[in-house]
């Protein structure tokens, strides 16, 4: 006889729609603490968008003398030096502030650092991102998160109605937001590869929703004598095993990434398993608690009377 894992019971009859208020306030001061704290703090802006010199390093010892580093570099006069522990023991990662002039003075920078570790540490990458560079990459990391929100309104609007299409933007708002509010609270380095994890995070949501939202809009022709938030609560529950299974597995691997994948990847991963819980959060009681405002009976209704279909 086959096992079978189900972390959900089946014939769930959660009701989702009583917590709705509960919901919003806590989104309500996710979001406003997220955007205080990127107000009054900002983002760790990594060499991606602010320009200068990295490296990184590892010594011969067993150890990287951190504090000896900061000593020695900081006697250089380049300005802001960053050191921080990366990956193993041994390991460092060095950021420079750009240097006035052109790209000589950030290559004699670059020599000065060097000789200043010295034999004991082997240079294993060195990066060097220019103003010009680095604001035009933020300019196209805002323009990429604006055209895939934008998209995927388009999608959800000839995917069903516009009314989903407002809460699925909604909702994806509230989760690129606070994710924007944990970088800004824990100043993890925001660089391209956290557009990368916004651009992710913004996918599995909007995954996730469409399946909620598609069991919705089956429902409201399946059950044309039921209240409208009796048919919500329904399509919750029978898309929850789903949800939470899919949220589950992926968090496995994330975690698997964050234990073992190196500090390169740590932040990435861990950007990506608050997006997945917090998508998850969201597709239950963001997206479907925005819906709920709409009078989707009545809607559905009318198109019935026009000899409309819903969109496939």
């Amino acid at each position: 006889m086959a096992f079978r894992l189900k972390i959900v019971p089946e014939n769930t009859a959660i009701d989702f729609q009583k917590h709705n208020k509960i919901a919003a306030l806590f989104s309500a001061v996710l979001l406003l603490g997220s955007l205080g704290i990127f107000l009054l703090q900002g983002l760790n802006l990594g060499i991606d968008f602010k320009g200068g010199i990295l490296l990184e390093a590892r010594t011969s010892q067993a150890e990287a003398d951190i504090g000896g580093l900061r000593n020695d570099l900081g006697a250089l006069g380049l300005g802001e030096v960053s050191i921080q522990g990366f990956g193993a023991p041994q390991d460092v990662l060095i950021r420079v502030q750009r240097q006035e002039g052109d790209e000589t003075a950030q290559i004699a920078a670059l020599t000065k650092i060097t000789q200043t570790l010295g034999a004991d540490y082997d240079v294993r990458r060195t990066e060097f991102v220019g103003p010009t560079v680095g604001a035009e990459l933020k300019e196209k990391g805002i323009l990429a998160v604006f055209c895939a929100l934008l998209a995927i309104m388009v999608y959800i609007w000839f995917r069903f109605e516009w009314q989903f299409s407002v809460a699925a933007i909604l909702a994806l708002s509230h989760d690129i937001l606070t994710t924007i509010g944990l970088f800004a609270v824990t100043s993890f380095e925001f660089n391209l590869a956290t557009v990368a994890a916004i651009l992710t995070i913004a996918g599995y949501s909007i995954n996730d929703t469409v399946v909620v939202f598609d069991r919705v809009r089956e429902n409201l022709r399946r059950y044309k004598s039921q209240e409208q938030r009796e048919i919500l609560n329904i399509s919750l529950n029978e898309t929850l095993s789903r949800t939470v299974m899919t949220s589950v597995t992926t968090a496995l691997a994330l975690l698997a990434i964050i234990l073992f994948g190196g500090a390169v990847l740590r932040d990435f991963a861990i950007a990506l398993l608050w997006g997945v819980a917090i998508g998850t959060y969201s597709s239950i009681f963001v997206a479907v608690g925005f819906l709920s405002r709409f009078d989707l009976k009545a809607a559905a209704e009318e198109a019935e009377e026009h000899g409309l279909t819903s969109k496939e």
